[in-house]
């Protein structure tokens, strides 16, 4: 059973959150390992893989990115598992150059400004990326869908690493 069934949500990008997080605690509810502690060993472990795979379903479906690489999953991009090299050359060089402007801003008596600004533009990256795929996903546009799921995920790495910098800026404050 997909994830999408499981919480009896149309297969489609922009889901009802609020719906979602409903199910989600009624499936809770319903499989708990707990409600199981007097049935035998099999229930037990028949729930607790339940329970375990509504979780991973629930963080799947809950965030939009991983939402969209579940989605591709079901088309068979794996985005997870895949080998594949990113041939957009324009955007690995972005990518480099990014990277270059946070090692500079790591070590800037301006950093705090400079990150500020940063943490921006890249956010600013992310949404428009953002926008792009999920009107990819809705034109079923899967391979295009896929490249721009691949570019997202540079993003977002590159946005995780720029907010451990910001953290480990203002622990020294």
């Amino acid at each position: 059973m997909d994830y999408f069934t499981l919480f009896g949500l149309d297969p489609v990008y922009a889901i009802d959150r609020e719906k979602l997080t409903q199910r989600y605690q009624e499936l809770q509810r319903q499989y708990h390992p707990d409600r199981f502690a007097t049935q035998s060993e099999q229930d037990k472990m028949q729930a607790l893989q339940q329970a375990a795979t509504i979780n991973s379903a629930y963080q799947s479906l809950r965030h939009p990115l991983k939402r969209a690489e579940y989605m591709l999953s079901l088309h068979d991009y794996d985005i997870n598992n895949e080998q594949h090299t990113m041939h957009d050359t324009a955007f690995l060089i972005e990518q480099l150059e990014l990277r270059e402007e946070l090692d500079t801003i790591e070590n800037s008596p301006q950093a705090e400004t400079l990150l500020t600004q940063f943490l921006s533009n890249v956010a600013q990256m992310i949404a428009s990326r953002m926008a792009l795929m999920e009107q990819q996903i809705a034109a079923k546009n899967w391979e295009q869908a896929a490249d721009t799921v691949r570019k997202l995920r540079f993003l977002d790495k590159l946005q995780q690493q720029a907010q451990q910098l910001e953290e480990r800026l203002f622990d020294d404050f």
